[in-house]
């Protein structure tokens, strides 16, 4: 029997239901997981994070296949498809939980994600500095069920899903169509 090794990755990008929407279309991820990292409070609630005195960061940890798609591959997603240059803000969602980060799950993920960030500024790909953190997965704190999926469930009847998440969806397809599972 083939067995396949699995790794994990833990990324903030702003609201995660756009996050979730984005990573749970690509070939290769397996499952994603919306919830909380980076902070002090333990087991904390949709409303204490939202209050932005916790320190964590609406994340989404996801569970990939590398040998079908990279760590790489999931780096250009990221960038691509978030400001991050914008500090602790992606659009309309402000403050310290939506910043831009990577909680990376081993050396090799921090050291692919720095050379991926010098390389972007390097190229200056934008018109500011990047402004992601990359910061060690400590703990990562699932949220509520409600958040689970939310883009699915809620798509025809929410207008954030269709003004905000619908666009980096079309983008994704535009711009990563060959990452993507079939639908």
């Amino acid at each position: 029997m083939f067995a396949f090794r699995q790794e994990i990755a833990v990324f903030g990008g702003g609201c995660f239901w756009c996050t979730e929407a984005i990573f749970l279309r690509l070939r290769g991820v397996i499952f994603v997981l919306p919830g909380y990292a980076g902070g002090a409070v333990p087991n904390p609630t949709y409303e204490q994070v939202s209050s932005g005195r916790t320190g964590h960061v609406e994340v989404v940890k996801f569970e990939f296949n590398p040998s079908i798609i990279i760590f790489k591959d999931l780096l250009n997603v990221f960038f691509a498809l978030h400001d991050p240059t914008s500090m602790n803000r992606q659009g309309a969602d402000a403050g310290e939980q939506y910043k831009s980060v990577i909680f990376y799950a081993n050396d090799d993920q921090r050291r692919e994600a720095e050379e991926y960030i010098s390389n972007l500024e390097k190229e200056n790909i934008f018109d500011a500095p990047i402004v992601t953190e990359l910061r060690p997965l400590d703990k990562f704190y699932i949220a509520e069920d409600y958040h689970k999926n939310y883009y699915e469930k809620n798509k025809d009847n929410n207008p954030y899903c269709q003004v905000v998440i619908n666009p980096k969806l079309a983008k994704l397809r535009q711009k990563f169509s060959p990452l993507l599972k079939p639908e």
